[in-house]
Formats: C-alpha cells, structure tokens, sequence
C-alpha cells in the first residue's frame, strides 16, 4: 500500500495523507457476502446513547469475513483484493475449487492469482491457516482464536502481528502487539503471516469533515463544561480540571487498572503489556 499526499490548494489538503488505494483490485463488494449495516448512532435498544460522539457517517455493507477458515484442505485462489469501510485492514476474496466464496483478511504481500488453504497439514506460508500446534516457533501470525472453533479473536487490525514463543503441553505462549504474552490453546487456529495495509497509521484525515463521514460527532472537553454535567467542568475562570482526568461518571481516564482481578481469563496472561 502507498500513501498519497495532496497539493495545498485549500488549508485541510496541506495536512491530508490518505491511502492510494493502489493494492485494490475490485471496486464492488460481492453480493452475495454482504448484509446492510444499520445506523444505531450510539444508541441501544432502548434508544439510550451508551457510546458517546457517535453518528452521521456514510452508509456501509458489512462485509462478512470468513474468522474460522474452517473449510480445510480445500485450496482457494485470491481473486481480488477490496476494501472495507468496516475496518482498517484489507480483505481478499477467495474463491474455493468447490465453488464457495469467502472474504479473509488480507495478509501483507498476499498477491491475486495466489492459492492458499486452511488445516492441520496446510504449509506454514502467508495466508495459510493452521492450528498453533502445526506452526514453527517465531513465525509471526494473524487472527488468532482465543476458544478452539470460535473463530479469530485476537490481532485483527492494520499491520498487527503476533508471535509465537514457545509450547508447553496444551498451550502456546503467544506475545502479543501490545507487548502481552499469553497462553493460548495449541488446538486454537492462527493465519501465517503479518495483516496488511501497513501504512494506515500514516493517514493524516486533514479536516474534521471527514471525521464526520466516518461516524465521529465532536467531542467537547470535560473541563469546559459545567460541574452538572462533568466531574471536571465548573471553576472561577478557565481551569485544568483542579484534578486527575476522568470520564464523565468520575472513573479516573490515566493509568488506572480497570481489569478485574477476579476475571477468570486473566490466569492464561504470563507478562502483562508494556507501558
């Protein structure tokens, strides 16, 4: 993927870095992996908003990607690589020899005209799904499952890659992007290779607008507000908040460890991530 810069005929352009689109090769998604995405804005069924700075935005098609490669040791072809609005990452469309479609997300380097396949005996190459038992130590993979047939959970996004460090008995230990190794079931399935679209992180939206048609409303600040309304707002003249930052229902927003303790989750966790 490559980046492209604009020239500064307006003052957001000087700012704006998007993405060429360059790696896509089809513009429209597949009919038949796709479902209309309804506009919530934040809200829940009883029409609170639980998210807040939430609406607006273009209108989507999820595209439904295929977490659980679970079609093993039926190779596919790459028939082109899209883009989703739904996430940073790419997806491939892959067309298997028995006829079934499937969106995966795309590896880097994965390239259209490329077969890979999914199982226990798959190669440990780019694109391949295998369980963790099946793939050498170091390799860095993708999607990972968390539960054996759940479908991946685990390191998703643009440029993400985790590493395999060890195996001891039932379990892989894992290190994560975040810096966090983890026990992992080795029956648990994993994509060889690092996601795409490496360059994301570079994309500098140049203008509020077209925060706006990715669903964004403003944010105010807590300290401009008034104290009804925020923990931190209210003060004689323009204040830092006379305290630690804090979200509107007074939980501390820096540093705080929110985990809890007791989660019976956090047993599988050997390192904690890194600050």
């Amino acid at each position: 993927m490559g980046l492209k810069t604009y020239r500064p005929t307006t003052a957001s352009l000087r700012f704006t870095v998007g993405p060429s689109f360059e790696e896509i090769t089809k513009k429209h998604p597949e009919k038949a992996l796709i479902v209309r995405k309804k506009s919530v804005a934040g809200r829940n069924s009883m029409g609170r908003v639980t998210v807040r700075h939430r609406g607006s935005g273009h209108k989507r098609f999820i595209r439904i990607i295929d977490f659980k490669r679970d079609k093993h040791d039926i190779p596919a072809k790459v028939a082109a690589i899209e883009y989703d609005p739904n996430r940073s990452a790419r997806i491939a469309l892959l067309f298997y020899t028995d006829g079934d479609k499937r969106y995966i997300l795309a590896p880097n380097g994965l390239k259209v005209g490329s077969t890979i396949v999914s199982g226990p005996h798959a190669e440990a190459l780019e694109g391949n799904a295998l369980p963790l038992s099946e793939i050498p130590l170091g390799t860095p993979v993708h999607n990972i499952e968390m539960h054996p047939g759940r479908g991946g959970q685990l390191v998703r996004g643009a440029g993400m890659a985790a590493q395999i460090m060890a195996r001891e008995g039932e379990y892989a230990h894992v290190r994560l992007p975040s810096g966090e190794i983890r026990m992992i079931n080795v029956r648990c399935y994993a994509t060889v290779g690092q996601v795409g679209n490496l360059d994301h992180e570079n994309i500098s939206l140049g203008k509020a607008g077209r925060k706006r048609w990715l669903g964004w409303r403003p944010t105010v600040r807590g300290v401009a507000m008034n104290p009804i309304d925020h923990v931190m707002g209210g003060g004689e003249g323009r204040s830092s908040g006379g305290g630690h930052p804090r979200s509107p229902w007074g939980q501390l927003a820096k540093g705080k460890k929110t985990r809890c303790r007791r989660k019976p989750s956090g047993r599988f966790i050997i390192q904690r991530r890194k600050k």
